[in-house]
């Protein structure tokens, strides 16, 4: 590391006390706006999920064309956010989020707008889809750009921020299908698509009326933007590469990802009908897990700033994962099953604010777009394959085999990169390893190396992760 001192490191090694720099009062504002503008968003695509198969299947008849709408949404989701970084970092978050928002709105308003006029073919409405994707991916990423900023101005640690956008994308989670559903069998299918128009409008609203573009932070080097879009997107590439830590965070979200999907999509409602709990068992164990790991996700938002990273990473990660597939594997109760899975829950809600915190201060502001986003597209890369996953376990090994092979998967996936050397980094910075990460020769610009060795803690230092 660079032996050069910033002028606030010079003053304090001379023995002089310099007071820090009024940070102003505490704007409330963003956060509050960060948060509600991802809780339309989010809601929004979740009612989707439900009320858009079902109004497929409905007007069609068609298992096969309900199947495919899902693919076409989601397929132009992950490519776009992955490509949209050097746009977003360029034009700015805040305008890229009001545009894919409000090109969302439209495209959902026109599919009943179409339908009730006897004008959407299948494939007319294949493409609204696509178009919905591929605005909601780059927005999505968008939105998330803004937590270090918000908390930052709430003068709240950054735990506080993931927290609490944890606890939003959780509550939406459960909450939105459940809301289709209601208003699916009230009004039908038709009146839950205008309500997704509508909430990707009110979140366009809100990024417009509430948020600013982040600017970096005193103690971050500018960053030289030489080269177009290409140069940039592989300026991206090059430092989630070159980022040990980061690239370690995004692989093992990518593979628990894929487990994941896996367990939810096929181990799941395969165990529920063999084991004869039925179909309910299935909204049981998803509204348990969720409303724990919600209340897990609000006290992190409240104390995860002071507990010790590494290990809340490894004890939550480990609650939330092996148990719950070793349980239904043994043909536990459905009690104890439940128990287990609401104590995977309390777990897995640790876990985000502690992973979205390290992520953040990891990345530099000027290249938040391009590299966190291209990382959240990597960690869904899998997701597709999770459903092939798992029904090729239960046809080879059945179900319980299945269960355990995707159990001790997702042990390793968490274990291996949680005990590796590098994790030591997951401790937060002091503001003295700030300032000495500020020194002029490790300009960001300068190539991926002083990128990587300016972003994460020196791995030389095998300081124990703490808080």
């Amino acid at each position: 590391m660079s032996t050069q001192h910033t002028a606030a490191g010079t003053a304090a090694d001379n023995g002089l006390c310099i007071p820090a720099p009024d940070p102003g009062p505490r704007v409330l504002r963003g956060l509050v706006g960060m948060l509600s503008a991802n809780a339309a968003a989010l809601s929004a695509n979740r009612v989707l999920s439900i009320a858009l198969p079902w109004f497929v299947l409905t007007t069609t008849g068609s298992v096969g064309k309900t199947g495919l709408v899902a693919f076409c949404q989601i397929v132009p989701y992950v490519i776009s956010q992955a490509l949209a970084g050097p746009l977003i970092d360029r034009i700015g978050p805040k305008r890229i989020s009001v545009a894919g928002d409000l090109l969302s709105t439209v495209a959902m308003a026109t599919a009943p707008l179409l339908y009730l006029t006897g004008s959407l073919p299948f494939g007319l409405l294949l493409g609204l889809l696509a178009v919905v994707g591929a605005a909601d991916g780059p927005a999505n990423g968008a939105k998330g750009l803004f937590v270090p900023s918000a908390t930052r101005a709430a003068r709240v640690p950054i735990e506080r921020g993931t927290g609490l956008s944890a606890a939003v994308e959780r509550t939406a989670t459960t909450v939105g299908p459940a809301l289709a559903g209601v208003v699916v069998t009230a009004f039908g299918s038709l009146y839950a698509l205008w309500i997704t128009a509508a909430l990707f409008a009110v979140s366009a609203l809100i990024v417009s009326t509430t948020l600013t573009d982040p600017v970096p932070e005193p103690h971050e080097s500018p960053v030289e933007e030489d080269g177009g879009y290409l140069s940039q997107l592989r300026q991206g590439a090059t430092f989630l590469r070159d980022a040990k830590l980061l690239r370690s965070i995004v692989g093992m979200l990518a593979v628990t990802n894929l487990l994941d999907q896996a367990f939810m999509s096929v181990l799941l409602p395969v165990w529920a009908k063999e084991s004869g709990n039925g179909a309910e068992a299935i909204g049981l164990v998803v509204s348990v897990f969720a409303a724990t790991s919600i209340i897990a996700a609000l006290v992190a938002a409240g104390v995860a700033e002071r507990l010790p990273r590494r290990t809340v990473y490894l004890i939550g990660f480990s609650l939330g994962g092996l148990p719950r597939f070793a349980a239904m594997a043994t043909g536990a109760p459905l009690w104890l099953v439940l128990t287990v899975l609401a104590v995977g829950g309390l777990g897995s809600g640790f876990v985000n604010p502690i992973v979205g915190a390290v992520t953040y201060e990891l990345i530099p502001t000027p290249l938040l777009g391009r590299v966190k986003t291209l990382a959240q597209a990597v960690t869904w890369a899998g997701i597709p394959f999770g459903g092939l996953l798992g029904a090729g376990l239960v046809t080879l090994t059945g179900t319980s085999t299945a269960l355990w092979i995707v159990g001790g998967l997702y042990l390793v996936a968490i274990a291996v990169p949680g005990m590796s050397r590098e994790w030591n980094g997951m401790r937060k910075r002091t503001a003295a390893e700030h300032a000495a990460a500020d020194a002029p020769e490790d300009v960001i610009g300068a190539g991926p190396a002083s990128a990587s060795a300016q972003t994460v803690p020196q791995e030389e230092t095998p300081v124990p992760a703490r808080a």
